[in-house]
């Protein structure tokens, strides 16, 4: 992606001066954010650690031994995440994010062993093989558990497996490097670095001080004192607690049972909101709705957004009207497009925004006001949202399947009507709506056989006259000086054909006779219909959208079964 937009400038000198090109929607902003998320966490955890180290040790020799280990560790992980196929994706980036804070847990301990042993006047080869072989079984056993916890989850099923394997590979195999690590390197970086203690005149306890910074010197003996003061104020803590041992079970099991209440608030998601600093609105005009007067509203509701949205928080804003013209765009739409009456505004906010949900909260509010009749949802923007909602426009869908479509339609109104008073529901609608117009030709048979007309000759010219020539026969004319093919397709003037009677006075083509209009043959009434026609297992099905704001999606189906 980036290597997209360092082509733009170069694009640029190419065009007019009157023609500009900007980003209207960049979506590895995510892959960037999570690896800054990453580099973040890992310059945090070290310089944590290292001040952890320098506190309880004073030395920054061993400060140095575990901030090399963190990164060697996750660059191994990385290595071998590719080696089994994978990428740096959100869940893997993520996974190493986690891991991150443990990472430190086995070179810290193998450091903090050695030193003691160093304490106790060993020499450094065996301090380090000492040190190190005393703990190399509870480290072990200490990984173990962390890996074993994320075990499970190859045992999923569905997306689920797909999303969160990948996180815990990286937790898995960042552990056993950071383990590996604190075998191997750790205790060699530590031969070469770490000396013997010299004899420590104050407090006896063997301690080394600060040689190169002697101002810190001072500072770690104070921070000793006030340790040893809080060892032993925790030793009289836990004493009382042995000594009161039953309240003590009695007071942790209550507060245990008392968390346990808290369960049912918290609400059930199947994955966090991300704020993409970008929205997808979908408005939907009156079924039949020409693209003309979809556009015209378009507009408006376009300067009600940017009446919103202040001026220094908007990046851009982008319409696309009606169905795509090609079959392979319009079989990528997941947002509800299926006539000149849907349109979808895709609005880009600058870095420093306000939460993209505030706008999309007044937004709404303003559409229920501004522009009565018109349905309006807010489809996933961002490639997070949409994987998740496995490609459909709303992560709540619910399905009507049987034979009879109008009796299916009038269930799905009554229950979306029964659903949109949960407190928390939004966007409800249903895909399929029912009342798009329509005009039947009925053909008189009887007629048309005195005619001489056939019921291929009326259906040759009425779709000639509106869909054009190319329904019925594929026309095509060769430039004889380039030899290239070009479609040709013959069509009545759309601003001809602009009346009930414009289309009874069509003349019908093949006849045998007297040339006949289409009112002789074949009368003309209206009607409504399905404009799409949605199936699951061969059935015909009715879908009801919907989301959810300021609620979790599962509090949605359990307020409607109660």
């Amino acid at each position: 992606m980036q290597g997209v937009k360092n082509k733009i400038p170069d694009l640029k000198q190419t065009l007019p001066p009157a023609l500009g090109i900007s980003m209207l929607s960049d979506q590895s902003i995510f892959v960037t954010g999570a690896i800054e998320g990453v580099v973040r966490e890992a310059v945090i955890a070290g310089c944590l650690t290292a001040i952890m180290i320098l506190l309880f040790l004073g030395d920054w020799k061993s400060t140095l031994i575990i901030a090399i280990s963190i990164p060697l560790a996750i660059l191994t992980s990385i290595a071998v995440l590719s080696a089994i196929g994978e990428t740096l994706n959100i869940m893997t980036l993520g996974g190493l994010a986690l891991a991150v804070g443990i990472l430190v847990d086995d070179a810290t301990v193998t450091i903090e062993n050695i030193d003691r042993h160093l304490a106790e006047g060993k020499p450094t080869l065996d301090a380090i093989r000492d040190g190190a072989a005393q703990i190399a079984l509870p480290a072990l056993v200490s990984t173990m558990c962390v890996c074993i916890v994320f075990v499970p989850i190859f045992f999923l099923s569905g997306v689920a497996k797909y999303l969160f394997s990948p996180l815990a590979e990286a937790v898995i195999f960042a552990m056993v490097a950071s383990y590996i690590l604190s075998r191997t390197l750790v205790p060699t970086l530590a031969m070469y670095w770490i000396k013997r203690h010299n004899k420590a005149s104050d407090q006896g306890k063997g301690r080394k001080t600060f040689p190169l910074f002697s101002w810190f010197s001072g500072f770690h003996r104070w921070f000793e004192n006030q340790f040893e003061k809080f060892r032993e104020g925790y030793r009289d803590l836990l004493g009382f607690g042995l000594r009161n041992a039953g309240k003590l079970i009695a007071i942790v099991l209550g507060f245990t049972v008392g968390t346990m209440i808290l369960f049912p608030f918290l609400g059930q998601d199947f994955f966090p909101s991300v704020d993409a600093g970008a929205f997808d609105m979908h408005v939907r005009m009156k079924a039949g709705t020409r693209i003309e007067e979809t556009a015209r509203s378009v507009d408006q509701i376009e300067q009600m957004i940017r009446q919103v949205i202040p001026a220094n928080q908007l990046e851009g804003i982008i319409d696309n009207l009606g169905i795509p013209y090609s079959g392979i765009n319009t079989s990528y739409n997941n947002t509800g497009t299926m006539s000149a009456a849907d349109g979808d505004i895709l609005v880009s906010l600058n870095q420093n925004h306000d939460p993209t949900n505030k706008f999309i909260q007044a937004i709404r509010t303003r559409m229920q006001h501004d522009f009565v009749g018109v349905s309006v949802w807010f489809p996933p923007a961002d490639m997070v949202a949409q994987i998740l909602n496995f490609g459909l426009p709303a992560p709540i869908d619910v399905q009507i399947i049987g034979a009879d479509q109008e009796a299916n339609f009038q269930f799905a109104s009554n229950l979306m009507n029964r659903i949109r008073k949960i407190p928390g529901a939004v966007d409800f609608r249903i895909q399929e709506p029912n009342n798009a117009p329509e005009l039947d030709i009925t053909m008189d048979r009887t007629k048309a056989s005195i005619l001489g007309i056939n019921a291929q000759s009326v259906a040759n010219s009425v779709l000639g006259a509106l869909a054009g020539s190319q329904q019925n026969a594929q026309n095509y004319w060769v430039d004889p000086t380039n030899g290239v093919n070009y479609q040709v397709n013959a069509q009545v003037p759309q601003d001809e054909m602009n009346s009930l009677d414009a289309l009874r006075n069509l003349p019908i083509l093949g006849g045998t006779g007297q040339g006949q209009i289409l009112a002789n043959v074949a009368p003309i009434s209206r009607s409504n219909t399905f404009p799409v026609i949605d199936h699951y297992n061969i059935r015909p099905v009715i879908n009801i959208y919907g989301n959810v704001d300021g609620k979790d999606l599962g509090t949605l189906p359990i307020r409607y079964r109660s």
